[in-house]
């Protein structure tokens, strides 16, 4: 069975990424530092792959993170755009 990616852990991901912290993630998007952490975690472990280094507070994307954005980039787009989409359905 193949497991889909979570798109709860991509936009943890994709928000870590641009703002390269924890805490200004969870700012973001209302969430604890600990969910962000968790969500990582748990992204890591789906993935069998470390996505970012971490250094003190802040973090670095690595090479399988930065092919991960790209990919997570498109996802959350193109979920974007069907959302979109599908609400002029409801007028």
């Amino acid at each position: 069975m193949t497991i889909l990616l979570d798109s709860r852990k991509l936009l943890a991901f994709t928000t870590l990424a641009r703002v390269g912290s924890f805490t200004l993630a969870a700012h973001e998007l209302n969430l604890t530092q600990s969910a962000i952490s968790h969500a990582i975690k748990a992204l890591e472990d789906d993935l069998s792959c470390r996505l970012f280094d971490r250094l003190g507070r802040r973090v670095t994307l690595t090479a399988p993170g930065k092919h991960l954005l790209d990919h997570a980039h498109k996802i959350i787009a193109e979920m974007q755009r069907a959302r979109t989409e599908l609400a002029t359905w409801s007028k």
